[in-house]
C-alpha cells in the first residue's frame, strides 16, 4: 500500500498540517521502520516535531496511537482506490495497484510492507487492536475481488485472495532478503498473470 499498500506516502507534513495529523503520520512512519513494540510516544513526538507533552492531549495511551495508525492506513486505502476507480478499466486497475508496490520496493527491502508488518505485530496481541487491524486487509481484499467481479470472473474472491497474498509474500521476501529486484520481478509477474485473466 506508497506505504507499500496504499501508493500513498505516510511522511509527516510538517509545518503544513495539525498537530494530530502529524502524531498521527508519524506513528505510521514510525511503526513502520521500527515496529510498535520497540516505538516510543517520544520517537513519535520526535518525528512529527510536536513537543511529547503535546502527544498527551491528542492520545492518552500508544494504543491509542496505534488505532489512530491503522485508521490512516484505512483512509489512505480508501484514497488509493478511489483514484484507480477512475482507471478505465478493472484490469487496468489491478495493474496500476501492482506498479504502485513495485515502486516503493526500496522501502519494502529495507522495512517490509507498512501495512502487512503492522497487521503482523498486533496480531500477537489480544486486546482488539489484532482485530481493527484485519478492516485493512478486507477492504483491499473488498475492492480488489470487485475488480475481478467486474473482468467477469466467477472466481473473484480466491482471485483476490491470491493476489493479495502475493503481494504480502513478495514483500516479506524483498524485506527478508533485502532485495527489491525480487519484488520488481514478481511484479511483473503478477502483471502478465492479470492479463492472462482479463
Amino acid at each position: 500500500m506508497t506505504d507499500s499498500e496504499t501508493g500513498v506516502s505516510a511522511e509527516p507534513a510538517r509545518g503544513r498540517t495539525g498537530k494530530r495529523e502529524r502524531l498521527v503520520a508519524a506513528a505510521v512512519e514510525v511503526f513502520h521502520q521500527q515496529g510498535v513494540e520497540k516505538t516510543t510516544l517520544g520517537d513519535i513526538a520526535r518525528v512529527a516535531e510536536v513537543p511529547l507533552g503535546n502527544v498527551y492531549y491528542y492520545f492518552k495511551t500508544k494504543d491509542r496511537l496505534v488505532e489512530a495508525a491503522v485508521d490512516a492506513h484505512c483512509a489512505q486505502l480508501h484514497e488509493l482506490t478511489a483514484r484507480l476507480d477512475e482507471l478505465p478499466d478493472p484490469a487496468t486497475r489491478l495493474r496500476t495497484l501492482v506498479a504502485g508496490w513495485v515502486e516503493q520496493r526500496d522501502t519494502a527491502a529495507r522495512f517490509g510492507c507498512p501495512f502487512g508488518t503492522l497487521a503482523t505485530e498486533l496480531d500477537k496481541r489480544d486486546d482488539g487492536l489484532d482485530l481493527a487491524a484485519a478492516k485493512v486487509m478486507r477492504a483491499l481484499i473488498d475492492w480488489t475481488e470487485a475488480q475481478f467481479t467486474q473482468l467477469g470472473r466467477p472466481d473473484a474472491h480466491d482471485l483476490a485472495i491470491e493476489l493479495v497474498a502475493a503481494y504480502q509474500g513478495m514483500s516479506v521476501l524483498t524485506n527478508t532478503l533485502r532485495d527489491p529486484n525480487l519484488m520488481a520481478t514478481q511484479g511483473r509477474r503478477l502483471q502478465n498473470w492479470i492479463d492472462t485473466l482479463a
